[in-house]
């Protein structure tokens, strides 16, 4: 089976031990991180060439010449953005704590880690999307797919109860996380500074950060397909029918890695396969179609503007 490289791993390569273990535990439940391909860059952003076609190569008679073929490609700059959430504890809760200062610093740093990496999951699609991203994130894949070509549209018509499933083969070459700084992901040792209240007043505290800089690649646009406008309205709901015309979408001898999608979209599926079942017993919850594993995720959202 092949192997990724992860998120922990980089963590782990990278010698930060604290960051790794927090990593560790929080990243499960998003799909789109953890099982994500993750690479790392020296600096903070760089240019790569996305093909964006192959050419067209003739045969030929003997003793006659062809004409020069070549793809075509784009240049493109892939940036990588600062992600870091900071936190603050009172030191005399943290000190009284039953388990120590250091589980009670421990436990804060998880929370905030995990608030960092459902931004980072939810920016993986809407990117700088102005009400289900994050402004000064990285382009998502609603910023890189090819809309004209790969997607397909379930065309619900309820306002603001859209929802999508993507379909995405990862790989350098295809779909993959990046951080930058050499994949500096560091969680700073707590410190003691005097922090403030809600209402400005001082107090000694706890304080600790972490620091990396993700971005996403999308080297080849025909890696990642959209199902967008999957609402709750007839005939617009996730069935086996739908992510079979999403695969088609695919170029041939390619198949996409995982297909993501929310929970309301998984049992919709398994709904639909209830109805075709022959034996009138309900269908388990679907756990891959066309052998293709399915992810349910939070970062994708049933909100969706029929506009996006």
């Amino acid at each position: 089976m092949l192997t990724r490289p992860t998120l922990l791993d980089i963590a782990i390569l990278n010698g930060a031990d604290s960051a790794a273990g927090l990593i560790e535990e929080v990243m499960q439940a998003h799909p789109e991180i953890a099982a994500g391909h993750w690479r790392t860059i020296r600096g903070l952003n760089y240019r790569t060439k996305v093909r964006t076609s192959v050419p067209t190569v003739p045969f030929r008679d003997a003793n006659e010449g062809t004409a020069v073929v070549k793809s075509t490609y784009a240049n493109r700059l892939v940036e990588t953005y600062i992600c870091n959430p900071y936190w603050e504890c009172d030191k005399a809760v943290a000190d009284a704590s039953e388990e120590g200062p250091e589980a009670f610093i421990a436990t804060e740093a998880a929370g905030i880690l995990e608030g960092a990496m459902q931004t980072l999951a939810k920016c993986f699609y809407y990117g700088r999307h102005e009400t289900l991203g994050d402004a000064k994130a990285f382009p998502g894949l609603i910023d890189s797919y090819d809309a004209a070509d790969r997607v397909v549209d379930a065309e619900g018509t309820t306002p603001n109860t859209g929802t999508s499933v993507w379909l995405v083969k990862w790989g350098i070459d295809s779909v993959a996380w990046v951080l930058g700084q050499g994949g500096e992901l560091a969680v700073s040792d707590p410190r003691i500074e005097t922090i403030r209240d809600d209402a400005g007043n001082p107090l000694t505290g706890y304080v600790q950060d972490l620091l990396m800089r993700p971005g996403l690649q999308v080297a080849n646009r025909t890696k990642v397909v959209r199902i967008k406008k999957l609402t709750a309205d007839a005939g617009c709901t996730l069935d086996d029918d739908i992510l079979a015309e999403a695969l088609s979408k695919f170029p041939a001898g390619i198949v996409p890695d995982v297909m993501l999608m929310t929970r309301r979209s998984r049992e919709q599926l398994r709904k639909s396969r209830t109805a075709t079942n022959a034996t009138g017993a309900p269908a388990p919850i679907p756990s891959d179609a066309y052998g293709v594993p399915i992810a349910v995720t939070d970062a994708i959202a049933d909100t969706e503007p029929l506009t996006l």
